[in-house]
């Protein structure tokens, strides 16, 4: 957590996260770990430098999403997310220089209090994504790691007919694949 402990989704939180990692590492090298989890998918993707390349310890969300369309072989996404909208339009930046063409997205421009977002609203903003370009999609992505996402996905998979993908769950199969590997390796 960045020094000033806030959430607001602009450049001094996304820079004091980013600042605020190296120390975190620091504090848990102790410890047997073979990934750590940066659960902010804007922190992965808004850095003013190029985007850093994920370590063998340090894996962002955005670079958990971007492993899981790659493992389902989704090219071809639609995005809804709850950031600003000129922090939409990098994300959307990102997923091209990475190969994924995101066909439509839609945000709600909320610069803060993504856990507060209610499941209609989150359901409202995925139905405004135009209905060709969910038809052509690969997957939905739901990107943030802040809002509350998991209880919607089975119901939007259903009305949609298309894989949903949330940052969230990005990072706990990218964990879960990550153990899988490690144990047959053990074997």
């Amino acid at each position: 957590m960045p020094a000033g402990r806030q959430t607001a989704l602009d450049t001094g939180f996304l820079d004091g996260l980013r600042e605020a990692l190296p120390d975190a590492l620091d504090q848990l090298s102790p410890l047997p770990l073979r990934h750590v989890y940066l659960a902010c998918t804007s922190a992965g993707f808004t850095a003013q430098q190029p985007r850093p390349v994920p370590t063998a310890s340090t894996i962002t969300a955005f670079d958990a999403v971007l492993d899981a369309l790659k493992q389902q072989r989704a090219s071809r996404i639609v995005l809804a997310t709850p950031y600003p909208h000129e922090i939409a339009d990098i994300e959307v930046a990102a997923f091209a220089e990475q190969g994924v063409t995101v066909l439509a997205h839609v945000s709600l421009g909320v610069e803060d209090g993504y856990g507060g977002l209610a499941a209609e609203q989150i359901a409202a903003l995925v139905a405004r994504l135009p209905q060709r370009a969910m038809e052509e999609a690969h997957q939905v992505v739901l990107s943030c790691t802040g809002w509350h996402t998991l209880s919607l996905i089975p119901a939007l998979c259903q009305q949609y007919r298309r894989a949903v993908l949330s940052s969230n769950l990005a990072i706990a199969s990218h964990a879960r694949r990550s153990l899988e590997e490690q144990n047959a390796r053990a074997l």
